[in-house]
């Protein structure tokens, strides 16, 4: 491996904030008539990273609307925050 390609990597491990770019969400069944479970897949920087959450359904809901309501998110990796940036007030 190049002297180059170590320093890239590097400087990849020390991102840790990253844009989220794509949410996967599903629903798992957890027991047939019982509550399910959901997950978010961020998926960051298009795709150089993801993390998975997995919210409450209230929690699921509360992140859906903001997602609609922002235009953009990032997630710190190290802290694990999701933020939302530029949020309409309407």
């Amino acid at each position: 491996m190049s002297i180059v390609d170590q320093a890239e990597q590097q400087t990849e491990r020390q991102i840790r904030v990253r844009q989220v770019t794509h949410v996967q969400a599903s629903w798992t069944e957890q027991q047939r008539g019982g509550d399910g479970a959901f997950t978010f897949q961020l998926v960051l920087d298009n795709g150089a990273d993801e993390y998975i959450l997995r919210p409450t359904a209230h929690d699921a809901q509360v992140l859906l609307g903001l997602m609609r309501r922002s235009d953009r998110a990032f997630f710190d990796l190290e802290r694990k925050v999701l933020m939302f940036g530029n949020l309409s007030i309407k």
